[in-house]
């Protein structure tokens, strides 16, 4: 059985912490230039902002935002892999090493409002696969887009319209403070707890990436379309960019529920993935 470090995955966790902060992933890039292409006024200039700031902080190594998140991680642990420590406490270690030089953004009891100084604990969600590797996705969140996310129960007469106007509602309160261009990760389905999980998952997917199911395929297409109709625009400034990509995840539910999550990234859309 392959045995795999602690030393490695602090190491790792670390790295990703760090890189993620730094650079917008290139699909994401070439988007944003067409979207700067295709735009005028005052949300062309916003772009071309957008697209500098990146160029800058991959030159000069420093964060794309000032809001360096919470640290999301999901494990893919292989059950030939043997981990003989707690794999937990080598992330949060991991994510107290790459944070060094970054804003810790996390505080201990949610109302006595104390910095943790060392952006700890990750929200770490673990997953046991086939084989012998360990995969890191990790995503540090913002909280200007995680605001304006959402989650409704609703009922299953409303139907794939009723979604639409949900998801078109939930866009509609966020308008320029989640940072459009936006991505939205949407889960259909599960229970009260898994369907808000389905859309940060959904937010893992490449943007070029289309749902399985034809249903959420064409959910996907129909809502970004009608997503950037609304206008919102760019930093919320008027225009064509709204949103970047809808990604739609879904999962079988109860027969009287429909649960719908709504979970906004901003257009820096922060997550890298290491396979170890």
């Amino acid at each position: 059985m392959r045995t795999i470090s602690y030393d490695t995955v602090v190491n790792q966790v670390a790295r990703l912490c760090q890189e993620s902060n730094m650079a917008i992933e290139p699909e994401i890039v070439s988007v944003l230039e067409a979207k700067f292409e295709a735009s005028s006024g005052l949300e062309h200039e916003m772009l071309q902002q957008i697209v500098i700031n990146n160029k800058l902080a991959g030159e000069k190594q420093l964060p794309l935002c000032q809001d360096t998140g919470i640290v999301v991680v999901f494990l893919e642990i292989g059950t030939e892999l043997h981990i003989d420590f707690d794999i937990e406490a080598a992330v949060n270690a991991g994510v107290a090493e790459g944070y060094t030089y970054l804003r810790k953004s996390v505080v201990g009891h949610p109302l006595e409002r104390v910095n943790t100084k060392d952006n700890t604990p990750a929200i770490v969600h673990q997953r046991l696969v086939a084989g012998d590797k360990l995969t890191i996705s990790l995503a540090p969140k913002g909280a200007g887009s995680e605001n304006m996310s959402g989650m409704k129960m609703l009922s299953p007469s409303v139907g794939v319209d009723g979604v639409k106007d949900y998801v078109l509602e939930v866009i509609k309160a966020a308008k320029g403070k989640a940072c459009p261009p936006m991505i939205v990760g949407i889960g259909i389905g599960g229970n009260f707890e898994k369907a808000p999980m389905l859309a940060k998952e959904a937010l893992l997917r490449p943007l070029s990436d289309e749902a399985d199911h034809p249903l959420d395929k064409k959910l996907e297409q129909e809502l970004l379309r009608a997503i950037n109709e609304l206008g919102i625009g760019t930093m919320g400034v008027g225009g064509i960019a709204t949103a970047l990509a809808v990604k739609v995840n879904s999962f079988p539910c109860h027969i009287a529920s429909l649960p719908v999550a709504v979970n906004i990234q901003c257009h820096v859309a922060r997550h890298l993935t290491a396979v170890l």
